[in-house]
């Protein structure tokens, strides 16, 4: 199985929930990242740590298939 036919192949409740968490975070780390005003540096630095494991998080739960 190619990397083409995994992500197009059906996946679990499990991890379809687990991507939708991990797409959660990277929309809200963008939305504190995109804040008009200045943050502190430690509040902009952890936005940048969550979008990064929101995104691993998605794309890792994206490529989990069903077994039959």
């Amino acid at each position: 199985m190619n990397i083409f036919q995994r992500l197009t192949a059906p996946t679990p409740l499990f991890f379809q929930k687990l991507r939708n968490w991990g797409l959660a975070l990277t929309g809200l780390s963008a939305y504190i990242l995109g804040l008009p005003f200045a943050l502190p540096e430690e509040m902009t630095s952890l936005a940048g740590y969550i979008a990064v494991a929101g995104a691993v998080l998605s794309g890792v739960s994206q490529t989990a298939v069903e077994q039959e």
